[in-house]
């Protein structure tokens, strides 16, 4: 049977519950399925990220670091160029990935911006992508929501080797009802952040003082430079 990748990207800053629970319903509906954090170095459609990519990529590593399988990738932070999802894929294939082996996850509420994001239509034969439920927007609505797409769209379980053309997985499950802006928000206000951020992930960020008002205009002020070592197959 060939590798299932589940790729998770995003700035993740900082990553939350919200990016954990769609994983791990992508885990739950897709048997053999070995999740790959991916942090973007310089998204596309949004401010510079609070964080350093330093930052970043340890919170993600965190987050991972207790969970089997789970992996983190530093291949777009190695790249100082926006980080568009058709990009990564097509790294993912230069790895030597098949389109039917990555499963690209997203909540279903971004997904419902798919008819923007770069490279639309052809970005959809570059993976399987699993649209998951989130607040306010179950993964049952889409079909409706993009009509255009609905004969593409398919429910677990998936075929045993998910070969051939690539499918838009929906998956409905409860996923935690939090952001990342949210989280900035309440770090700024010295409010707590305590069940919207893994415990690990939440240490490291009152640890190094980050998204306080005294963290702005010091991003990577920790004497870091660059980002961590951590290919795909290179972190445990």
């Amino acid at each position: 049977m060939s590798e299932r990748i589940g790729i998770l990207g995003g700035t993740f800053d900082p990553i939350h519950l919200g990016h954990r629970d769609v994983a791990l319903a992508a885990c739950t509906a897709i048997p053999r399925l070995r999740i790959v954090i991916v942090p973007a170095n310089i998204p596309p459609h949004r401010s510079p990220p609070a964080a350093s990519s330093y930052h970043r990529f340890a919170m993600a590593a965190l987050m991972a670091a207790s969970r089997s399988g789970w992996t983190v990738c530093d291949m777009e932070l190695q790249v100082h160029e926006p980080s568009y999802t058709s990009q990564t894929l097509r790294r993912f294939h230069a790895l030597g990935y098949a389109p039917h082996e990555l499963f690209f996850l997203t909540g279903a509420d971004a997904f419902l911006e798919i008819q923007v994001w770069k490279d639309y239509p052809s970005i959809l034969d570059a993976a399987h992508f699993v649209a998951v439920s989130r607040p306010g927007l179950p993964a049952g609505q889409l079909p409706a929501r993009l009509p255009g797409l609905a004969g593409r769209m398919v429910r677990p379980p998936l075929a045993a080797d998910a070969a051939g053309a690539t499918s838009i997985v929906l998956i409905d499950a409860d996923t935690a009802d939090v952001s990342a802006t949210a989280i900035r928000q309440r770090r700024a206000e010295g409010r707590s952040i305590a069940g919207m951020v893994d415990e690990s992930v939440r240490y490291h960020i009152e640890q190094h003082g980050l998204y306080t008002a005294a963290a702005r205009g010091r991003r990577g002020s920790d004497g870091c430079a660059g980002s961590p070592a951590g290919r795909l197959h290179g972190q445990d």
